[in-house]
This record gives C-alpha cells, sequence and structure tokens, in this order.
C-alpha cells in the first residue's frame, strides 16, 4: 500500500507531502489546477521517463519519493530480497532529475538502474490512465487484459517459442546445399594438405629470421669474432689475457709488504677466469660460422613459403598452426554435417512441440477465463448505464504462421450495447460516452485478477455523468473495500463516495504560479462537492445537495 508521496520542485509544484490512508482516495479540484500532477509525479517515482522540463523554472533538481507498506506485497518483498534491497516492511523509493536532465534512482537508500525501478514499480502500483479508452481497441492491450484478469503466466510460452526460434534459426544456418557442402569440402581438403605439407610450428618463424639474419652476416661475424678473440688471448704481450697476468704478478710481489692487497688479487683472479671463459666461448662460436650458402639458400626459401600462405590465409606466419586446427575442426564439422542437421532437426521438432504444448495450456485457461471475464464485465456494463448490454472474447487460433511468443489466439473484445444487437468489436462502437464505461467496466473487473493492491485510475470516469456517474462511484468505492483506490475525478458523484479526500489546487502571488494538494475536512469536503455540482457560484441548495451526498455515501460505505 501507499503510505505517503513527496514532490519537490516538480512542473509547477514547489513542495508537497502527502499521506494516504487504506480505501478510496479521490483527488479533485478545477480544470486545469493540474488534478493528475501527483499521478505523474507516482509515474515518475516507478520509473517513467522523466526529462530537463520535468524541473521547476528555477530549480536545480526535482525529487521524488514514495514510501509503500509491504506487508501484503508478497511479490515486491521477493523481487526486494532476490535484488538485496530488502528492509523490512516498509520500501523507500527516491527519484532525483537534474535541470540537464539526468536522472537517478535510489531504493531503501540503494542507487538503482530505470529497468530496476520499472521491475519494482510494476509490483507496487497499477496505475490505469485516462486515455486507456483509446488503446482498448487494440488487440494486443485485450489480450494483456484477458491474461491479467485470469493471472495467466505467459513466461512458460514464450520462453518455448524463443527456444524453438533459436534451434530453428541454427538448423537453418547449418543446412547448407549440397553443391556449396561440396563445395567447401573440396576447398578444405586442398588447404588442409598444403598446410600439413608446410608442417608450420608458431615457433619456427622468429627461429628463421634469426638464423637469416646470422647466415646473410656471417663473413662479418666471423672477422669480428676473431678480432675480439685476438685482443682476448693473442700470444702479443697487449692482449687482454697477458696484461691480467702481468698485473697479478706485480701485485703478488707485493702482497708480503701488504696484506691489504689480497682483495685486489682476488679480483684479478676472477677476471682472469672470465676472460678465459670468453676466450673459450668466441673460439667456440667461430666453429660454427660455416657460411653453408645450401642452408641459406633453404631458410630463405623456408620463410618465403611461410610469408605466402600466411598471406594467404590473411594471418601472420605464427599463425597458420592455428589455422590448420580450425580448418581440420570445420572438415570434421561439414563432415559430420548431415549427421548434425539430423540431430538439429529432431531438437527442433521437440522444441515446436513444447511450444505448441505451452501455448495449446494457454489457450486453454484462456478460454475458462474468458467465460467468467464475460460473465463480469457484462454484469459491470448493466451497473453502468448499459442495460441489456453484453460482452463477449472472442479466441480464434491464429494460422500456425502467425503463432508467436504471446501464443496461437487471435484475442477480440466484442459488446451488444443493447438487446438484441449483434455483438461488434470494440473498435466499431461509434459513441465515446459507452466506450468510456467499456473501458472502465473492463479495467475494474481485470483488476481482480491484480495481485498489487493499489490501484490508480486517472479520469477514468471521462464521459460519463447523472445516474452513470454515481454507479461508477459505488463501484471504485467497492474496490476499495479490498484495495488502495486512488481517483482522480471531475465527478461530485464518485467524490462523494471516497474515504479520503485531497484538493488539487493552482495558486499564485502575482509572480509565481504553483499547485497545492491540501487533504479536506468534512465542512471542506462539503464545499468541494457543492463546487462540483454548482460550478462557480455555490447556493446553499447546492451545499445542501452536497450534504446529503455526503451522508448518503457514509451510509453506503458502513
Amino acid at each position: 500500500m501507499l503510505i505517503g508521496l513527496s514532490v519537490r520542485d516538480f512542473a509547477i509544484v514547489d513542495r508537497i507531502d502527502v499521506e494516504f490512508a487504506a480505501g478510496m482516495t479521490v483527488l479533485t479540484g478545477e480544470t486545469g489546477a493540474g488534478k493528475s500532477i501527483l499521478i505523474d509525479a507516482l509515474g515518475l517515482v516507478l520509473g517513467e521517463r522523466g526529462n530537463s522540463k520535468t524541473v521547476r523554472h528555477g530549480a536545480r533538481r526535482a525529487e521524488f519519493s514514495a514510501e509503500f507498506d509491504l506487508r501484503s506485497l508478497e511479490d515486491a518483498r521477493g523481487w526486494l530480497e532476490e535484488s538485496d534491497l530488502d528492509e523490512g516492511d516498509t520500501c523507500l523509493i527516491r527519484r532525483v532529475i537534474s535541470a540537464e536532465g539526468r536522472s537517478r534512482a535510489f531504493v531503501n537508500g540503494n542507487a538503482v538502474t530505470m529497468q530496476q525501478l520499472k521491475a519494482l514499480g510494476s509490483l507496487l502500483i497499477d496505475i490505469h490512465g485516462q486515455h486507456f479508452h483509446q488503446s482498448l481497441t487494440e488487440r494486443r492491450i485485450q489480450r494483456n487484459l484477458l491474461d491479467h484478469f485470469g493471472g495467466h503466466d505467459g513466461e512458460r510460452t514464450r520462453r518455448r517459442w524463443q527456444e524453438w526460434q533459436t534451434l530453428a534459426d541454427e538448423l537453418a544456418s547449418a543446412s547448407l546445399s549440397e553443391a556449396e557442402r561440396a563445395s567447401r569440402l573440396d576447398l578444405l581438403r586442398f588447404q588442409i594438405d598444403e598446410l600439413e605439407r608446410l608442417d608450420p610450428d608458431p615457433s619456427e618463424p622468429a627461429e628463421l629470421t634469426t638464423e637469416q639474419q646470422r647466415l646473410r652476416n656471417s663473413g662479418r661475424l666471423a672477422e669480428g669474432a676473431e678480432q675480439a678473440l685476438a685482443a682476448l688471448s693473442d700470444s702479443d704481450a697487449g692482449n687482454v689475457g697477458g696484461l691480467l697476468a702481468e698485473a697479478q704478478r706485480i701485485l703478488s710481489g707485493l702482497q708480503e709488504f701488504d696484506e691489504s692487497l689480497a682483495e685486489t688479487l682476488e679480483y684479478l683472479d676472477a677476471a682472469a677466469i672470465q676472460v678465459n671463459e670468453a676466450s673459450d666461448s668466441l673460439q667456440r662460436y667461430v666453429g660454427t660460422l660455416d657460411a653453408d650458402p645450401e642452408r641459406r639458400v633453404w631458410v630463405e626459401d623456408r620463410l618465403a613459403s611461410l610469408k605466402s600462405l600466411a598471406r594467404k590465409h590473411r594471418v601472420e606466419p605464427e599463425v597458420l598452426p592455428q589455422v590448420l586446427v580450425d580448418m581440420r575442426a570445420e572438415l570434421e564439422a561439414l563432415v559430420n554435417a548431415e549427421e548434425r542437421g539430423r540431430a538439429l532437426e529432431a531438437q527442433v521438432n521437440a522444441a515446436e512441440e513444447a511450444y505448441v504444448a505451452a501455448a495449446e495450456a494457454l489457450s486453454k485457461n484462456r478460454r475458462k477465463t474468458a467465460k467468467r471475464f464475460n460473465a463480469a464485465v457484462s454484469e459491470a456494463m448493466q451497473g453502468l448505464g448499459m442495460p441489456g448490454g453484453t460482452f463477449e472474447v472472442q479466441l480464434e487460433r491464429k494460422p500456425q504462421s502467425r503463432a508467436g511468443a504471446d501464443g496461437i489466439d487471435d484475442i477480440e473484445f466484442l459488446i451488444s450495447a443493447n438487446p438484441g444487437q449483434e455483438p461488434q468489436p470494440l473498435a466499431k462502437i461509434a459513441s465515446g460516452g459507452e466506450l468510456s464505461r467499456m473501458s472502465l467496466a473492463i479495467q475494474v473487473i481485470a483488476s481482480d485478477g491484480s495481485r498489487i493492491p493499489t490501484m490508480i485510475f486517472d479520469e477514468v470516469d471521462s464521459g460519463v455523468g447523472g445516474g452513470v456517474a454515481e454507479m461508477v462511484g459505488r463501484r471504485l468505492a467497492d474496490l476499495g473495500q479490498s484495495r488502495q483506490v486512488l481517483c482522480v475525478t471531475h465527478l461530485p458523484q464518485v467524490a462523494a463516495l471516497a474515504g479520503q479526500h485531497f484538493r488539487i489546487a493552482k495558486v499564485t502571488d502575482g509572480k509565481v504560479t504553483r499547485t497545492t494538494a491540501e487533504r479536506l475536512s468534512d465542512d471542506e469536503r462539503v464545499e468541494e462537492i457543492a463546487r462540483m455540482l454548482g460550478g462557480v457560484e455555490i447556493t446553499r441548495k447546492t451545499l445542501d445537495h452536497a450534504r446529503e451526498m455526503l451522508a448518503g455515501s457514509a451510509q453506503k460505505r458502513a
């Protein structure tokens, strides 16, 4: 149940704080006062799109918050628990929209996405707008209303449909023509043979490039290595080895006079060992520098072959081994394609059967629900000034080509407004008043299948008046016995039946205009009902009539 709503800097609202009670609450006011502004604010709290125009002129941001009692909202509590947003028996939702159009939302102090906010909002409040009758003629809306009334969960049918379509698409992609398959097989076998003959290795291109560089410069390498070797250990006294030996000899003779030279001698001994090892290494290296022209040609040719095949497959040479692996896998898949196709075909057939079974079960439930819906709406029509009128849900099976995620039923609402008249589609109803009454009857009845305890009706009683208006009010009041009902109305007959009454007014100081929401006392309700009855001039007779209406409504509620 909605406990309270706070609005800051929204449109022409600077500040509104409203507390709501159980039962039926009405919002009334002069034409143009903004009676629907609280409903619009609630819509934004629950995830409807907002923009910079939402923010009151001159303000930095608009803020909305709504508190809900969750004790009778099992679905909402379950959603909050799954989302790690549960805070007990109440839920506080806050929405902030900046003057630049940026939007943020919070549930119990935790930031959430708009998608999450909408999902939660759909479990908290059911809003029926004033223009609903205009979309009531759409078959999609009619199907949703029937399912809503029956509490049908179409998720199983939608899931089975998606599984079927996914497998069918996979089968279509896998079903190459025989000629295409044979052509691809020939090409794959040729390319695999070509790669297997080359037998590439991932590390080979880098190793061959290094060897190619060494072979191309073998002369320079040999000459330089010989020179370095001579500098290290040539028989000439000027070589590094000879110089180190001379230094060792001199310091050894001096060590007997100063023992501190021992450490220096150790360094020279280590250096002499390193020089000897470097000399041995260079001698071995010089022995490997065999400028074999045949090896050089082989390396050049091998590298050229790897690079040529890599260009053909549009990859780097080191990737060729993986190309071979992928092609072998594709070849195996194509060879087994016929067997895979048979397996996929069986899966597609099984998925289709599962979808049809789910759709048939949904269709059966819809037909059972339609009988109850027909009787309930027809009865509601009688109570809304359409005596003898009847309502009928027409269900016809779709052609197989038009079956879809919503099932196998074509659903259309038919009505007969007068006795003996053949039922006609809603779209053919000429009277706007009749369509408004039908819309109200269907919305109220459909809500009986809803598990959401808060219902909002935004001027759904437009187009009716007189005795019918009182019938509308009674139906909404009856609904308020088991639900929390918020109703924006211009009808005194409806307003008089509410347990709680707010007046929406537009006030100005000559410079700034703002909207206010005021909960009315009993005396103030009399004045407001009188205004709704009598217009600009309120007479004593009108006031007496208003008191009489409120007294009668109180007796009916009791």
